[in-house]
């Protein structure tokens, strides 16, 4: 879905391991300006599957005075660690800069390095958004800083194959009414796959730790901003309940956004997969990049362990140094209108975050081919139901895959038990986040 285009850049991103950045003075934007004809060039920066491709022809098409400067990078922590870079320099970020809701806690502490869209007329949609979405994007002193994207609420993946070979049920309802459960019902099941047929059941255990997470009231922060891990006990029984079944064998201690270039998702070396929307595009992504096709076995359950949890989502801001701050508000507020989430879903499998987008999927239920035809839409809508996000501290990202990513990868690969990976994450946590 990537635009062949020569103004269309891909780029990756040197991940970045410590908690913060020194701020340095603000000075030149990204914009590469305006044209000795009047014509506006607007940069812009995403990451992940965005499907913003076809939207950026088809708003160069009807604004013909304005040109489209798009990167993309490849996840949301690298896109994390190219902001706050720019940020730092005082300039390099392009004129509209997708936020990851991950780390949107560290933006809100550099908050004024993005334009208050209030200036721009973003009040007058507020009502477009579900409402923790628009507050999600509103910094302590009331300034709006991004246009809301999509939502992360999540539903289970599942390998028709590996559980009709398993002799589970492989009906969709059948599957979603096996998974009506909580987190220990999931690895029962788990479990019992394991022993039918020696195999994982989940790809990784970092995942499955960050869905387990987002379902909390509150996760690594308290609401009121104070770090909330060490002498958590809720935290800590779910880490021991993970750690058991990790264990126990149920994951494939696959490595987190590669899937052995994808060929895993192909060849049953798991069965369920944790998916938020926007996870179904990254998932076709990576089954397509290792040549499968959509008779590739998977299927979308409308179940979640635990009930409903909404993982990631993100934002279009508008960076203060650019140029043209009125043209890339216009762009981000058109591209996050109630029809272009539509279509935005379409391209990229993610779930909107407008009401009225929300409602369009969840009426249609169109099937989705590359899922064994499942309604996609119309579940995640259903997923969505009873949603909040959690909220994020300003380190949380960091937390997740920089204290626990390395503790969890040490029990995948067996190097630690899950005593022994708690631990380090307690050493982790003091090291990058004090």
């Amino acid at each position: 879905m990537r635009s062949p285009a020569l103004h269309r850049t891909a780029i990756v991103a040197v991940a970045l391991t410590s908690s913060a950045l020194v701020l340095a003075g603000c000075s030149g934007g990204g914009s590469t300006g305006e044209g000795a004809d009047g014509d506006i060039t607007l940069t812009v920066t995403t990451f992940g599957t965005f499907g913003y491709e076809d939207l950026y022809a088809e708003y160069e098409e009807l604004n013909p005075n304005v040109k489209i400067e798009a990167t993309n990078i490849d996840t949301g922590g690298n896109a994390r660690t190219d902001a706050f870079t720019k940020i730092a320099a005082g300039s390099g970020l392009s004129d509209v800069v997708a936020l990851e809701e991950g780390w949107l806690g560290a933006i809100m502490e550099v908050s004024d390095q993005f334009a208050d869209l209030r200036d721009y007329g973003i009040e007058d949609r507020k009502a477009d958004w579900v409402d923790w979405k628009y507050a999600q994007g509103t910094d302590p002193s009331g300034r709006v800083i991004g246009y809301g994207t999509d939502i992360g609420p999540e539903g289970l993946c599942y390998n028709k194959p590996a559980f009709e070979a398993a002799g589970l049920p492989t009906d969709r309802e059948e599957v979603a009414a096996l998974f009506d459960g909580d987190w220990e019902n999931y690895f029962d099941i788990g479990r019992q796959y394991h022993e039918a047929t020696g195999k994982a059941f989940y790809d990784h255990s970092g995942f499955v730790w960050n869905a387990m997470v987002n379902q909390l009231d509150e996760g690594y922060y308290t609401s009121n901003g104070e770090l909330n891990v060490e002498g958590n006990a809720e935290l800590q029984d779910r880490f021991e309940l993970l750690g058991a079944a990790t264990e126990g064998g149920l994951s494939a201690a696959q490595t987190a956004w590669d899937w052995n270039g994808g060929k895993s998702f192909l060849d049953g070396t798991f069965a369920t997969f944790v998916c938020p929307g926007w996870m179904l595009g990254t998932m076709q992504g990576s089954i397509e990049g290792a040549g499968g096709t959509a008779d590739n076995g998977w299927d979308f359950a409308d179940a979640f362990p635990g009930g409903p949890a909404n993982w990631g989502g993100a934002f279009l801001a508008v960076a203060e140094t650019s140029q043209h701050k009125e043209e890339a508000a216009k762009l981000a507020d058109w591209l996050t209108q109630p029809d272009q989430q539509v279509k935005q879903s379409a391209a990229a499998n993610n779930f909107p975050s407008t009401v009225a987008a929300q409602e369009t999927l969840a009426a249609d239920a169109t099937p989705n081919e590359f899922f064994s035809d499942a309604p996609t839409g119309a579940i995640l809508a259903e997923r969505a139901k009873g949603v909040v996000a959690q909220f994020k501290g300003p380190d949380d990202s960091v937390i997740q895959e920089n204290v626990f990513g390395p503790a969890l990868k040490a029990l995948d690969l067996g190097n630690t038990d899950t005593q022994g990976a708690w631990q380090q994450a307690q050493d982790l946590l003091k090291e990058l986040v004090g």
